[in-house]
C-alpha cells in the first residue's frame, strides 16, 4: 500500500465516521445514510473495486463473532426451527427461484451462472433491520429470528455460490457431489467451531488478565474462520459457534474482562460496519462504468425483475413456512404483523457484493451479474430499509409488554439478589464478629443493597413517583452527578496547578467515571 492509497482509505474511514456520527445524533439509520453518502461521492473519488478477500477474511469474521457473542444461545435455541428455515431453506429457495427466473429472462446466460447470481443475493444482512428494530422496540422473538438468520445464512449462500461457480466454470454440476460439499462444509464448520470453542473457553477462564483476554478475543474470529476455510469447511459456522459458546460463558470471566470486552466490541462493530456500508455505496461508479453492451431500458427491466423476485421470494417463503405448519397442526396462529415485518426485513449487504466481485474475471456476463447484485443490494437497503421504520409503526408491532415484564423480572431478581447478599453479610458477621469500626460500614452496605433493589422497582413506574415527583433513587442520581462534576473540577484544577500528577488524575477520574456509569445505568 502506497501513501496515496493509504490517504484514500483514511478519507473513506474519516468521512464514513462523520456521516455515521451525524446520523446517530439525528436518530437516522446510520447504515442507510452511509450507503447514500457513498453513492453521492462515488463519481468524485478514484474508482475502487471491492476486494472480496478483504471483506470475507477481514471484515466478516469479527462482525459475525461480535454478533454471536452478543446473542442469546438460549433464545436462539427457542427459535431454532424458524432460524433454520430462513438461514438454510430460504437461502436455497431464493437461489433456485432467482436463478430460474434470470435464466428464463436471459436464455444466453447459463443456468449455473444464474444460480450463482441467486446464491449471491440470497442472504440478507440483518444489521440495518436489527438496528431499526431495536430502536423502535420490536419483540424479542422477532429480533432473535432476524439475528439468528443473519448469523448462519452466509454459510449456506457461500457454499451454494461455490458449487454454482464451479459448475459455471466447469460446465457441469452433479447433484451428489454438490450435496456432499454442503454437508461437509456444515459439519466441518460445526466440528472445528466446537473444538476451538472448548480450547478458547478453557484458555480464557485461566488467563485472568483483562488486557490479555480481550487481545486474544480479537484474534479468535480470524483463527476460527481461517481454520475452517483452510480445510474447505464453513468459516462462518465455525466463527458463530465459537462466539455463541464464549458469549454464553462470559459470566465465568472476570468483571474487568467483561467491561473491557463490551467497549472493545462496540467500537469494533461501529468502525467495521461504518466502513462496510460506505464501501457499498462507493461501488456505484466502478460497477456502472464496467457495464457495456446493454440498452438502458433493457437494464432497467432486468434490475426490476431481479429485485422484485428477490423480495417476493422472501415473502412467499416466510408466509408459507409460518402458516403451512399451523394449517396442518392447528392451534394458535402466529401473529401476522410479526410475519410481515420478518418478510420485509430482507436488506442485503456487503457479503453479496464481495461474492459478486469474487466471480472469476473470465466468466461470461460477469459485469451484468455484478451490476444486478449491486442494484439488488442498493434497492433492498433503500426501498426496504427506508420504509422499515414506517412499516413497524403502521403495524404497531411493539415490545412494550415485554419491556414491562423484563423490568418486573429484574426487580424481583434484584430483590432476591439483595436478600442473598444481606444473608451472606450476616453469615460473615456471625463468623468474624463485629466491633465498633464495622458498624458504619455495615450500615452503608445494607443501605446500598436496599437502594439497588429499590431502583429496580422504581423503574416499573417509569422512574417517577406519585404525581410525577422524583423518586428517591432519581434524586440520589441527580445530586450525586452534580457532586461528581464538582469533584472532577477540583482534580483537574489541582493537576493544572501541578499539585497532582497526571497518573494520579487518570486514576481518580477512572473511579469517578465508573461511579457515573453506574448512576447512568
Amino acid at each position: 500500500m502506497n501513501a496515496t492509497t493509504g490517504l484514500h482509505w483514511l478519507l473513506i474511514a474519516g468521512g464514513a465516521i462523520a456521516v455515521a456520527a451525524v446520523a446517530r445524533r439525528r436518530g437516522w439509520p446510520a447504515p442507510l445514510m452511509l450507503v447514500l453518502a457513498g453513492l453521492a461521492v462515488s463519481p468524485l473519488l478514484p474508482p475502487y473495486a471491492l476486494d472480496p478477500e478483504l471483506i470475507l477474511f477481514v471484515f466478516l469474521p469479527p462482525l459475525l463473532y461480535s454478533a454471536a457473542l452478543d446473542s442469546s444461545y438460549l433464545r436462539l435455541r427457542d427459535v431454532k426451527r424458524a432460524v433454520a428455515l430462513l438461514s438454510i431453506g430460504l437461502v436455497l429457495f431464493t437461489t433456485a427461484v432467482v436463478g430460474l427466473v434470470v435464466h428464463l429472462m436471459l436464455p444466453d446466460l447459463s443456468l449455473a451462472a444464474a444460480f450463482a447470481l441467486g446464491a449471491i443475493i440470497a442472504p440478507p444482512d440483518a444489521v440495518a433491520a436489527v438496528a431499526v428494530g431495536r430502536r423502535l422496540g420490536l419483540p424479542r422473538r422477532t429480533l432473535t429470528i432476524l439475528v439468528g438468520e443473519s448469523l448462519f445464512n452466509d454459510a449456506t449462500a457461500l457454499t451454494a455460490y461455490r458449487v454454482a461457480i464451479g459448475a459455471a466454470v466447469g460446465g457441469t454440476v452433479e447433484t451428489l457431489p454438490a450435496l456432499g460439499e454442503f454437508v461437509y462444509a456444515a459439519l466441518g464448520g460445526v466440528l472445528i467451531g466446537v473444538a476451538l470453542a472448548l480450547v478458547f473457553g478453557w484458555l480464557l477462564e485461566r488467563v485472568r488478565d483483562p488486557l490479555v483476554e480481550n487481545t486474544v478475543m480479537l484474534l479468535i474470529p480470524f483463527a476460527a474462520y481461517l481454520a475452517a476455510e483452510s480445510v474447505h469447511a464453513s468459516g462462518v459456522i465455525a466463527v458463530v459457534i465459537v462466539g455463541l459458546y464464549l458469549g454464553n460463558r462470559m459470566h465465568r470471566t472476570g468483571f474487568g474482562t467483561r467491561l473491557v470486552s463490551d467497549a472493545v466490541w462496540r467500537v469494533t462493530d461501529f468502525f467495521l460496519e461504518t466502513i462496510v456500508f460506505a464501501l457499498i455505496g462507493l461501488q456505484l461508479y466502478p460497477i456502472v462504468t464496467g457495464l457495456h453492451g446493454y440498452g438502458a431500458g433493457e437494464i432497467v427491466f432486468y434490475v426490476l425483475v431481479v429485485f422484485g423476485v428477490t423480495v417476493l421470494a422472501r415473502f412467499v417463503w416466510v408466509f408459507a413456512a409460518t402458516y403451512l405448519p399451523w394449517l396442518l397442526v392447528r392451534g394458535d396462529p402466529p401473529p401476522w404483523r410479526d410475519t410481515v415485518v420478518i418478510g420485509w426485513a430482507g436488506m442485503r449487504g456487503v457479503v453479496s457484493l464481495a461474492a459478486a466481485f469474487a466471480i472469476p474475471p473470465g466468466m461470461a456476463d460477469r459485469d451484468l451479474l455484478l451490476f444486478l447484485t449491486f442494484t439488488t443490494v442498493i434497492g433492498t437497503l433503500l426501498v426496504q430499509g427506508l420504509s422499515f421504520p414506517m412499516l413497524i409503526r403502521r403495524l404497531k408491532v411493539s415490545a412494550e409488554r415485554e419491556q414491562y415484564e423484563d423490568d418486573l423480572a429484574e426487580a424481583a431478581a434484584q430483590q432476591a439478589a439483595a436478600q442473598a447478599g444481606l444473608e451472606r453479610l450476616e453469615e460473615v458477621l456471625a463468623r468474624d464478629g463485629v466491633d465498633e469500626t464495622h458498624v458504619e460500614v455495615i450500615e452503608q452496605l445494607r443501605a446500598k443493597s436496599a437502594r439497588r433493589a429499590l431502583t429496580a422497582w422504581e423503574r416499573l413506574g417509569g422512574g417517577t413517583g406519585q404525581g410525577g415527583a422524583e423518586t428517591p433513587s432519581a434524586i440520589y442520581r441527580r445530586l450525586r452527578r452534580e457532586m461528581l462534576e464538582a469533584e472532577r473540577e477540583v482534580f483537574v484544577r489541582l493537576r493544572d496547578e501541578r499539585r497532582l500528577e497526571d497518573e494520579v488524575l487518570r486514576r481518580v477520574m477512572a473511579d469517578l467515571d465508573f461511579e457515573e456509569a453506574i448512576l447512568e445505568r
